[in-house]
């Protein structure tokens, strides 16, 4: 072992996870995929200008003070570390400086977030077409701001803040295409009460609806048919709103329906998952403090289920409280105790998810796309492609995967996962639970042959360095099976 307790990303909830696992005297390390903490939802937090943070708002510069107390904390902290392994026994491998470096600890705490759900509409893959979030990354890690007419198209929250952002930092908008069928808003109504005692939540969903009403954006809702043109990049964008045909000039178009957890790490690990319909996502099967099924691993954050920042670090302390308790550094009565204000806070925040669970649930013309559009974008495979394996024989995604290797790209399946479950579910007449998903195989990510053959252990700066240093750990040859269960 080099650490009683790892941690996979420096989000809100990994950042919350470590802090209180050090703060239990457990020897810690964090794996960061970027150069600094702070995940997506913080990201650049600790080096944002002024002028930037106070243009992003106030639930992004909420997250400075956890970032710099996770900065001031005796943790071993390894920055542009992608990690592409993890074994039966919670051996972690990862890519850092051209190097595969390994970690293993009784305890591992996933908090690798969520990722924006695939829009995939014709035209999607032309220059010029984006996620929100990639929008958002670029403000907020540099305060660059796409230039020219941009249109937003899908639904959510994450989609009105990003408006709104980008209203701030002067971007012009050309317009905001809401997805979000009408019979959305009948399916939020009986949830109406119970959000209503979240009135902060509810009055910031608010704000951003007035701020976006303020600047006279064009807003359609209920859009539907949706495409993108263009020959060599984004043009236009055509759209139905009820039987009225739109076409609206374009030089930038932002897609977003939603985020659902990433949950590649869960699945490399043949963890239990259950197909929650209400965000129309897998999730892993956890217990109050973030236990999996398999001993050891647990899940914190929006990897095991979407709730927000506030609910993750939440969700972050919990599952370091767990994992102190099962190392025998907490009895039940101070576990308890120390997990009582944090659940009662994971539960206020908790209260307004089915309100907007059912409220912005994307339509099925994305969760399931038509035939001509392109699902898998590193193979470009088509829907209709997809449709065919069905008609071959495929009776779930991964049988599908061999007729077509849709899935088998250098995203390993993390776009196309959702919409070929989708599409199968469709097609064969049976729920996204009964279809199944992708089984995952090392390595997570695309790495060098070069940096599999040489494991090293990582080295930290002095500034990374409050934390005892980690004794060194060799991989055999022979170990590297015992990360790919068949």
């Amino acid at each position: 072992m080099t650490h009683d307790l790892i941690v996979i990303g420096a989000g809100p909830a990994g950042m919350a996870a470590a802090v209180a696992g050090a703060e239990f005297g457990l020897k810690t390390a964090v794996l960061e995929e970027q150069i600094r903490p702070g995940g997506q939802i913080y990201r650049n937090i600790l080096e944002v200008a002024p002028d930037l943070a106070a243009m992003l708002g106030v639930d992004y510069t909420a997250g400075r003070q956890l970032a710099q107390t996770f900065a001031a904390s005796a943790i071993d902290r390894f920055y542009d570390a992608s990690v592409w392994n993890i074994a039966p026994d919670l051996t972690v491998a990862a890519l850092q400086d051209g190097r595969t470096v390994q970690l293993r600890a009784p305890q591992l705490i996933v908090a690798t977030g969520a990722m924006e759900r695939a829009s995939p509409v014709p035209g999607w893959t032309l220059p010029g077409v984006l996620n929100a979030g990639a929008a958002q990354i670029a403000l907020k890690s540099g305060g660059s701001v796409p230039a020219g007419r941009v249109l937003l198209a899908g639904s959510g929250p994450l989609l009105l803040l990003v408006a709104c952002q980008l209203l701030a930092a002067g971007a012009t908008l050309a317009a905001i295409l809401e997805t979000s069928p009408p019979k959305n808003a009948f399916r939020a109504l009986p949830y109406l009460p119970q959000a209503l005692m979240a009135p902060k939540l509810l009055a910031k969903g608010l704000g951003m609806m007035r701020c976006i009403r303020r600047a006279r954006i064009p807003w359609f809702r209920s859009v539907h048919d949706l495409s993108i043109e263009g020959r060599e990049r984004v043009e236009a964008v055509s759209f139905k709103v009820a039987r009225r045909h739109h076409r609206l000039e374009a030089d930038i178009v932002l897609l977003h329906h939603g985020v659902v957890p990433n949950t590649q790490i869960s699945r490399l690990l043949r963890v239990e998952h259950d197909w929650n319909d209400a965000q129309q996502a897998w999730h892993p099967r956890r217990d109050e403090f973030c236990q999996t099924s398999l001993s050891g691993l647990r899940i914190a954050g929006d990897g095991g289920g979407i709730a927000g920042a506030i609910a993750a670090s939440q969700s972050g302390r919990l599952a370091a409280i767990g994992a102190a308790h099962a190392l025998g550094r907490l009895p039940d009565s101070d576990r308890d105790r120390l997990a009582y204000p944090f659940r009662k806070t994971l539960d206020a925040q908790l209260r307004i998810r089915p309100f907007l669970d059912a409220l912005y649930r994307p339509p099925q013309w994305i969760t399931a796309p038509a035939d001509g559009t392109i699902v898998c974008r590193c193979e470009e495979i088509t829907a209709a492609e997809v449709v065919q394996t069905v008609q071959l024989g495929s009776l779930g995604p991964n049988q599908m995967k061999f007729f077509s290797r849709c899935g088998m790209g250098p995203c390993q399946g993390r776009i196309c996962g959702m919409p070929v479950v989708g599409i199968l579910a469709r097609e064969l007449g049976k729920s996204p639970a009964e279809v199944g998903a992708y089984r995952v195989r090392a390595p997570l990510k695309p790495i060098p042959l070069a940096s599999m053959a040489r494991l090293e252990q990582p080295e930290t700066t002095a500034a990374d360095r409050p934390a005892r240093e980690c004794r060194p750990n060799v991989w055999i040859a022979s170990d590297t099976k015992r990360g790919r269960p068949e």
